[in-house]
């Protein structure tokens, strides 16, 4: 994780990193670490990976997402206008296979 972090920030780092605690490990850089990364960026990389995750994992799956959008759109008959062609090609598989 710590590597992956540093590299979000450069991409081209050369870096190894001996442990997993960010506190308590030791980064090597190879090229001499020329934009200074520091510790707190890490970190805040590092939180950062971690939001995402944690907000990633809280939505539903795509293809319920999806179902629920497609719901959404067969319940107004605006919408079913303003995205006929979506609305149009689930309806046609819904109706093929249908429950």
């Amino acid at each position: 994780m710590i590597c992956e972090a540093i590299l979000k920030i450069k991409s081209d780092a050369q870096v190894s990193v001996s442990g997993t605690d960010i506190d308590t490990c030791t980064i090597t850089w190879h090229d001499g670490n020329p934009t200074n990364i520091t510790k707190e960026q890490i970190k805040s990389k590092i939180d950062e990976f971690a939001y995402v995750e944690k907000r990633r994992t809280e939505y539903p799956p795509i293809g319920d997402q999806l179902d629920m959008l497609w719901h959404s759109i067969d319940e107004s008959a605006e919408l079913k206008q303003k995205y006929f062609a979506f609305y149009e090609a689930i309806k046609a598989v819904k109706t093929k296979y249908s429950k």
